[in-house]
């Protein structure tokens, strides 16, 4: 007889979590929870070698967050099928979520059966969003709107690079770079350069180093 339960990877700081996650799953008889790791690294390597149906995943852990690791976790299977379970639901980390790659982000205050029909919504290759979700998603949409251009001339900003030297870089004049980075402050709904730079880093537009 051919097992068809859906095999569950937790990846949680805090072992009373991952514990609770696990109960529920299992009692449900439909999840076999293959392995739980407390951090990143660990989370990975289990990741590799148990090779799980759905991840779900923390957002906020050290030394590697849960952005990290779903990143890693898509380079090593671009097919991997992630949930991000989390307290945090700031426009931000929301968005850093999903653009790592996480196919659903949840609240931890989700229900058992909310949480129940994401993985099997997720299991099958379809997206989960909640309603209040997508809300935050949309008010970021213009942030995937950045021209290629504009994009480069971000990536130079947060390295710091003066109008003049962005200019230089991209071989374009420094009113055309005025003129980019304006429009990236439109784009970002930043009030200057400084907050433009640090919405970009948790929206994960660029990298620090």
């Amino acid at each position: 007889m051919t097992d068809d339960r859906i095999r569950v990877l937790l990846v949680d700081d805090h072992a009373i979590m991952r514990e609770g996650l696990a109960a529920v799953l299992t009692a449900n008889g439909r999840f076999d929870v293959v392995g739980q790791s407390g951090d990143g690294a660990t989370a990975l390597q289990l990741f590799q070698d148990l090779a799980p149906d759905i991840a779900i995943v923390d957002l906020r852990m050290t030394p590697m967050d849960g952005v990290d690791v779903t990143t890693a976790m898509r380079n090593i299977d671009p097919q991997a099928r992630i949930i991000v379970l989390t307290t945090y639901d700031t426009d931000e980390e929301v968005f850093r979520g999903l653009r790592a790659g996480a196919a659903s982000y949840l609240l931890k205050d989700v229900d058992s059966a909310e949480l129940i029909e994401a993985i099997h919504t997720v299991h099958a290759g379809r997206k989960s969003i909640s309603p209040k979700i997508a809300a935050k998603l949309a008010d970021h949409v213009a942030a995937d709107q950045l021209t290629a251009r504009q994009q480069e001339v971000l990536n130079c900003l947060s390295e710091g690079k003066s109008n003049l030297e962005i200019a230089q870089s991209l071989f374009i004049s420094e009113g055309t770079v005025k003129a980019h980075v304006k429009a990236i402050l439109q784009k970002l709904d930043a009030r200057d350069r400084t907050q433009a730079i640090t919405i970009a880093i948790k929206r994960g537009m660029v990298r620090t180093l």
